[in-house]
C-alpha cells in the first residue's frame, strides 16, 4: 500500500496551523497527565452505567453492577425519579504495591434518573444477575393509554 501525500500551493501557509495542532496536542497531552483524563472524553465514567427503556405497560431500568452485591445496594422511587444507590467495596491495595493503571474505584455512588412517567411504586420489582441489576417498573394504570368503546345509534 502505498501513501501519497500532495502538497498544493499552499502547503507552506497552513504549516503554523500544524504547529498550532501540535501545541494543542501537547497541551491535551498534559492536562490528561494532570487530571486524569480528557475534559473531552465520554461519559462512560458514570457508576453504574444505566439504560432506561420502556414497552405498553412497564419501565425498564438495567444498571451495571460488578462486585457489588444486593445488599449494598438501594433502589427508591419516588414521583417520577428512580434513584440507585449504594457503595461498591475495592479490597484495600497491599502495601508496597505500585500501580501501572488504576481505573477501578471504589466507594459510594448515587444515581438519579428522571422517568418519563408515574409509576405503579407497589408493583416494583427488581434483581440481579452476574452483575447486572435490572428493574421491572409497572407504568400507573392512570397513564396507561385506554380505548374507548364507540356506541353506535
Amino acid at each position: 500500500m502505498a501513501v501519497i501525500r500532495w502538497r498544493g500551493p499552499f502547503h507552506e501557509q497552513f504549516k503554523e496551523f500544524r504547529e498550532l495542532n501540535r501545541l494543542q496536542d501537547e497541551v491535551n497531552r498534559l492536562y490528561d497527565s494532570f487530571f486524569g483524563k480528557s475534559q473531552f472524553s465520554s461519559r462512560a465514567d458514570v457508576f453504574p452505567a444505566v439504560n432506561v427503556s420502556e414497552d405498553h405497560d412497564n419501565i425498564y431500568a438495567s444498571a451495571e453492577l460488578p462486585g457489588v452485591g444486593p445488599d449494598d445496594v438501594i433502589v427508591t422511587i419516588e414521583e417520577q425519579s428512580l434513584t440507585i444507590k449504594g457503595k461498591r467495596k475495592i479490597e484495600p491495595e497491599s502495601e508496597g504495591v505500585s500501580y501501572h493503571r488504576r481505573e477501578r474505584e471504589g466507594g459510594d455512588f448515587n444515581r438519579k434518573i428522571n422517568l418519563p412517567t408515574r409509576i405503579a411504586t407497589d408493583k416494583v420489582y427488581a434483581e440481579t444477575k452476574e452483575g447486572i441489576l435490572t428493574i421491572v417498573m409497572p407504568k400507573a394504570d392512570e397513564v396507561k393509554p385506554k380505548s374507548i368503546d364507540i356506541k353506535v345509534q
